[in-house]
């Protein structure tokens, strides 16, 4: 297995119309976000990279949404993924669309969106698949230079290992688009209707949603086990000399 962190300089794409097949790609994409956005709670929602941005969520409860990216003009913030210009724990959901394919460090990324990520906080998480119909075509020379191929592809449950190593919980996984897009969209439908239960080890995409989990470094004990007090006792200190004044 390849390490995941690398020296070459991979230039990620911006726009979904730059890589190849992006209109399906983000409708596939589109029809799993309208499907979780309505169970995402929260102040402020983080959408990195360009082709996060273009995903739509107008039915997230989260109104304040901000968008970062050096190209794309929906963005609302120019900023280094590797170096967030926000404090710690300031965002509720963050969602990040194949930005892990075109990262230099893997890892870095994710530690730097679990910084700004608050307790209980949701991630979303989408990738291309290698093992699938799309990661085949990578190995045609022709394909080596455009985008999706142009980056690298993680397997999904290895994206799923570096989640468990900063402690998310995986409450949703998914694979689908078993099938490349064709020209044919009803028979393409049809098929995947077919293929996605048998079939989705080998999707070409991945749609992930992780949430965060924090456990305290001492652990409570609970009460029965706590250590109890020593109280005084009430003695008698009468004696038969004071019995005998007393009578």
């Amino acid at each position: 297995m390849k390490p995941a962190r690398t020296l070459k300089h991979i230039e990620a794409p911006y726009s979904w119309s730059q890589v190849a097949n992006g209109e399906w790609a983000v409708e596939l994409l589109q029809s799993r976000l309208d499907e979780w956005s309505p169970k995402l709670f929260g102040y402020h929602m983080l959408k990195l990279g360009g082709l996060s941005c273009e995903l739509a969520s107008p039915h997230c409860n989260i109104q304040h949404q901000i968008c970062i990216d050096k190209h794309n003009p929906l963005h609302n913030v120019i900023a280094d993924s590797f170096d967030l210009p926000f404090i710690e724990k300031s965002f509720d959901a963050c969602l990040v669309s194949h930005q892990l394919d075109y990262c230099s460090d893997p890892h870095r990324l994710l530690r730097e969106v679990d910084r700004v990520t608050v307790d209980d906080g949701y991630l979303l998480l989408t990738g291309h698949n290698p093992v699938s119909i799309l990661g085949i075509k990578g190995l045609l020379p022709w394909n080596r230079k455009k985008y999706p191929w142009l980056g690298r592809m993680f397997m999904p449950y290895r994206v799923k290992d570096w989640l468990s190593v900063l402690n998310y919980e995986v409450v949703h996984h998914e694979n689908f688009a078993v099938l490349p897009a064709t020209k044919h969209l009803a028979c393409s439908a049809w098929a995947e209707n077919m293929l996605s239960d048998s079939c989705s080890m080998i999707g070409s995409m991945y749609f992930i949603v992780a949430r965060k989990r924090t456990f305290p470094l001492k652990p409570i004990k609970p009460t029965w086990k706590l250590r109890r007090q020593l109280s005084p006792l009430r003695v008698n200190c009468r004696t038969k000399a004071n019995q005998n004044v007393s009578d």
